[in-house]
């Protein structure tokens, strides 16, 4: 019986065009970006970052600026901040790292000297405990430093992607830009004519991701020009770095911002121990999360991407695991396109009980 039901429900299903439409569509760029996204990374790079510039053109066109005028407005300004990030924060942000790195032997130390004093203040804790924890954990740690020392940008193949894509990135960026109704028109008429149901999906997701991604980078700014105020009126060292790591870890809800405390705490610990200063790091980078989750985020997300956060954890496992740290960042978008597919996915009308006849 219930072999049945589920062979006539897929008859049922499949028998609709528009459904076979919209599934084939998914599996063909769910299949590009799986087999073909390392290839193709400087254009979907490209692609992001044009759809997120897309606004901004559509603002100034709807004041009446020319469509070319408002393109190599919105260009120049995304590439004069382009080449601020990468001569001007990148370096700074390079050393920082590289200054981390060296210290973390000392940082690791200096917890494990802390650590191995807990059990003369708590009888509940024993030295056995302390050193069972701790075993392996510096030689893993050590290893990361070591790892992030000898990792170079000067490295040739390091460099050469990285001149691809500074070169070809940004002339994506500008002709998808100007040629974006063109580009989309040849895009469709490789597709049905009739689909409403693919239309119907789209528009939903690009008016969720629209606003996700418009409130994703105002969150970041926020989040992290906030934190590296705070870190550097305090006096914490690395305030620049561990500032973008906070305004980054926006990007991963609930994981992130746990993920970026060990840092925080870590150089706050190594450079001021159990004092005054340090609690207060703590507490300033406890109060900047909290007021991201509890008033930032539904000021920005009001109109934005609905989803639970158990659906939004195992969307970041689950698409982390597919693509890595990629995967990671734009799990919430992909959990996105799946809500939208199953908000417009016909219902299944056949398998609905009959009204009970009148009396």
């Amino acid at each position: 019986m219930a072999v049945n039901n589920i062979s006539g429900w897929f008859r049922r299903q499949f028998q609709n065009p528009q459904i076979v439409i919209l599934l084939l569509i998914i599996l063909v760029v769910a299949g590009t970006l799986y087999f073909f996204g390392g290839m193709l990374a400087p254009l979907l790079a490209a692609v992001v970052i044009a759809y997120l510039l897309q606004g901004l053109v559509g603002r100034l066109e709807r004041r009446r600026v020319p469509h070319l005028a408002a393109v190599l407005l919105v260009f120049l300004s995304f590439f004069v901040a382009l080449v601020f990030a990468f001569f001007g924060l990148l370096p700074l942000l390079i050393r920082q790292l590289t200054q981390l790195a060296q210290q973390v032997p000392s940082i690791v130390a200096a917890l494990q000297t802390s650590l191995l004093a807990l059990p003369q203040r708590f009888s509940l804790i024993t030295e056995r405990q302390i050193q069972d924890m701790l075993s392996g954990l510096s030689t893993e740690v050590i290893g990361v430093g070591q790892t992030l020392l000898t990792y170079s940008l000067s490295s040739l193949v390091t460099a050469f992607t990285i001149g691809v894509y500074l070169v070809l990135v940004p002339i994506l960026v500008f002709f998808l830009l100007k040629d974006n109704e063109q580009i989309v028109t040849w895009f469709t008429r490789f597709l049905p004519e009739h689909r409403p149901l693919t239309n119907q999906v789209w528009n939903e997701v690009d008016r969720q991701i629209g606003n996700y991604a418009r409130g994703k980078i105002w969150e970041i700014l926020i989040v992290g020009t906030a934190a590296f105020i705070v870190f550097r009126v305090l006096g914490l060292q690395y305030a620049l770095l561990l500032a973008v790591l906070t305004g980054v870890s926006v990007l991963i809800p609930y994981i992130g911002a746990l993920v970026v405390t060990i840092p925080v705490t870590a150089v706050a610990f190594f450079q001021w121990g159990l004092q005054p200063d340090f609690y207060w790091v703590f507490f300033a980078y406890g109060l900047i999360q909290f007021l991201d989750g509890n008033v930032l985020v539904p000021l920005l997300f009001s109109e934005a991407v609905n989803l639970h956060p158990v659906a939004i954890i195992a969307a970041i496992l689950l698409f982390g695991g597919l693509w890595g740290i990629w995967g990671v960042f734009f799990a919430i978008p992909l959990a996105t396109v799946i809500q939208a597919v199953l908000r417009a996915w016909p219902a299944d009308i056949h398998a609905q009980p009959a009204p009970p006849e009148e009396a």
